[in-house]
């Protein structure tokens, strides 16, 4: 975050300084990312807190509300780099040193080359890989920064430079628009993108001794945190808690649902009951 953020000042005055918008936006870009991971490190040591009366899951979702007011500023800086850029193809004129921006956003890319490195070594993680893909981001910005400090410098041709910025923010837009549809998506607690209802629940249905499984729930506290409630309906509760270790297990290792609260039914009582939200998951 530290070396995000004061390169992102550092290419910030010198955009402003050699007239280059190109350098702006891409200091836009890697300021956002410096945001987004000083968000995150906040949200995850507020979701370390407890659980308490008044938050039974504790607060592991403050990392995606997190997320989420992320992707809102993300998109007033694509609006802001959008309507600079067009005014500029517009109403061109303004003198844009070259030479300068290409040697500031040179340095830029290697500094983003060295975090990207930084973010391969160790523990694979979900989160580390989003934040390399934000690194990747802000490659392709300086990269563009420097070919539009190039173009400039050896052909003057100025164009070059919003048009490029444009295509900067269509990058953010793009990535912006993913951080927030997989905010929203926690956030009104749909299932994980990766896992498939019918799927979980033919599992659990082939586990020994089940008739069959509804009321299946499957949500994200947080991202990376599954939590899954069932019901299980069975001949008999005398081998249930055998059943429990084995189905919490079979959910650990097949689908990564740590968080599983399954209530036993017995076959033949309540059948004529209220359905679950989705269809009866039957045993083939």
């Amino acid at each position: 975050m530290a070396l995000t953020l004061g390169y992102a000042i550092v290419e910030f005055v010198s955009g402003w300084w050699f007239g280059s918008l190109a350098l702006v936006s891409d200091a836009g870009h890697m300021a956002s990312d410096a945001a987004a991971l000083g968000l995150a490190w906040f949200a995850a040591w507020l979701s370390r807190r407890p659980a308490g009366s008044k938050h039974s899951f504790g607060l592991a979702r403050a990392e995606v509300i997190a997320a989420f007011l992320n992707g809102l500023a993300l998109l007033i800086v694509v609006v802001l780099i959008t309507v600079e850029a067009i005014k500029r193809l517009t109403h061109p004129g303004t003198d844009v040193q070259g030479l300068g921006v290409m040697v500031v956003a040179f340095f830029g890319l290697l500094l983003n080359l060295a975090v990207a490195f930084v973010l391969t070594r160790g523990e694979a993680s979900l989160n580390k890989h989003a934040a390399l893909l934000h690194v990747l981001g802000d490659l392709l910005g300086s990269f563009a920064a420097v070919l539009a400090g190039a173009v400039i410098h050896f052909t003057g041709w100025k164009p070059i430079d919003p048009i490029l910025s444009l295509a900067i923010a269509v990058l953010i837009l793009l990535s912006t628009l993913h951080l927030l549809r997989e905010a929203l998506h926690v956030l009104m607690e749909g299932v994980p993108r990766y896992l498939r209802l019918d799927e979980v629940g033919r599992t659990l249905a082939q586990l020994p001794e089940v008739r069959d499984v509804h009321d299946l729930h499957i949500w994200n506290i947080s991202s990376g945190q599954i939590a899954l409630s069932a019901h299980i309906r069975v001949d008999r509760l005398d081998g249930w808690p055998l059943l429990l270790s084995q189905a919490r297990r079979t959910l650990h290792e097949r689908f990564g649902i740590e968080h599983v609260t399954l209530q036993p039914e017995l076959a033949g009582a309540g059948e004529g009951g209220t359905q679950s939200v989705i269809q009866l998951v039957r045993r083939r």
